[in-house]
């Protein structure tokens, strides 16, 4: 009988160890999947709240918020690749110029969590921005990526204009902050342990072995 265990995770659809993170998480749980089965919530985290609508030309923004110049943000796609590779994720930086607010993205999300298509969504989302390329503040893009998901994409589009579902998504960002996240990813086990970052797979095997034998 495998032992139940809790993982919430804080994470932003536009951050590359966000998307790294989880799928060495996810290889971590199939390697444990005989001893542990486990109960993934995702929790909004905006790298770029103040983010206009029509989003931010990428090297421009890393290079305004870093202080990387050309040679360092060559260095760190290139290592975001070779770290995608193994844990699973297909970035495409020829694909994807600009980044973009993902307050649309969690509105989604939080929706899915009711509907049991939350890691669903959260991946098709993944996959429309990282290895596509695709505008994340565009209706019609959610639509396509909730579709994927397999959820009703009708009642999304009314989830989208729904001003509650943006403000318990905006309360519970700041939530977590106030509980002192502030860089994602954070993964949460138990309510108790986290874990930050984009780890390799060994690191969550050896975390979550440790936090289920206590």
């Amino acid at each position: 009988m495998t032992q139940p265990i809790k993982i919430d995770i804080v994470s932003d659809v536009v951050c590359p160890w966000c998307a790294i993170g989880y799928g060495n998480l996810a290889k971590a749980l199939e390697q444990l999947k005989d001893q542990l089965s486990a109960d993934i919530q995702w929790h909004p985290f905006q790298l770029n709240p103040h983010m206009p609508a029509e989003g931010q030309e990428i090297n421009e923004h890393l290079g305004e918020k870093y202080g990387l110049n050309e040679a360092q943000l060559a260095e760190n796609k290139q290592r975001i690749v070779d770290m995608g590779k193994l844990a699973g994720v297909d970035f495409k930086f020829e694909q994807r110029s600009r980044i973009f607010n993902t307050l649309k993205c969690h509105i989604l999300l939080h929706w899915a969590g009711e509907k049991g298509k939350q890691t669903e969504l959260k991946l098709a989302l993944f996959a429309a921005y990282f290895t596509r390329g695709e505008n994340l503040n565009s209706d019609e893009v959610l639509v396509a990526a909730v579709k994927e998901a397999g959820l009703d994409t009708l009642e999304a589009q009314i989830v989208l204009k729904d001003e509650q579902y943006k403000k318990v998504v905006l309360e519970e960002e700041s939530k977590y902050k106030h509980m002192g996240i502030q860089s994602v990813p954070a993964f949460i086990i138990n309510d108790q342990y986290l874990i930050s970052g984009g780890q390799p797979a060994d690191a969550f095997v050896q975390a979550l072995s440790d936090i289920a034998s206590r």
